[in-house]
């Protein structure tokens, strides 16, 4: 599916139709370039799942886990410029159990989990986004 949004409104409420479908154990890709809107994104998501505390991009920190009815971990992968195994050791536990969303997946090679929905969005103008969700979640 394909859509357009005109505010991080619109773009959360979509993110929230997504969660809605997702389980335990769901990784979710979220690609698109800088400022795109892929932490406004998941922040409604998050929202949706029942994460009540403040959700921010973790690029400084690489992964943030949030307490909800079923964990929800969120990575940006923006500052790896590539997995080796001990940076896989340190990520994998952020995939225990929970949905995880994954900034900047490309950036994670092969040693991601298979993701459950691709989620880019793109820059249309500068109050409008496009944003494009693979899945076979039925969307």
């Amino acid at each position: 599916m394909k859509e357009v949004t005109a505010s991080p409104g619109e773009t959360e409420a979509l993110a929230a139709r997504l969660a809605v479908l997702l389980a335990a154990g769901d990784v979710i890709a979220v690609s698109g370039e800088l400022g795109a809107g892929k932490t406004t994104f998941v922040r409604g998501a998050a929202r949706e799942l029942g994460v009540t505390e403040p959700v921010s991009s973790p690029t400084f920190t690489i992964g943030h886990r949030y307490e909800a009815p079923v964990p929800v971990a969120h990575l940006d992968l923006y500052r790896i410029a590539g997995l080796d195994p001990e940076e896989w050791g340190d990520l994998e536990p952020y995939f225990d159990g929970t949905i995880a969303f994954v900034e900047w997946p490309e950036h994670g090679g092969d040693w991601l989990p298979q993701a459950r929905a691709v989620v880019t969005l793109e820059h249309v103008d500068e109050s409008h986004r496009s944003v494009r969700i693979d899945s076979d979640l039925g969307l």
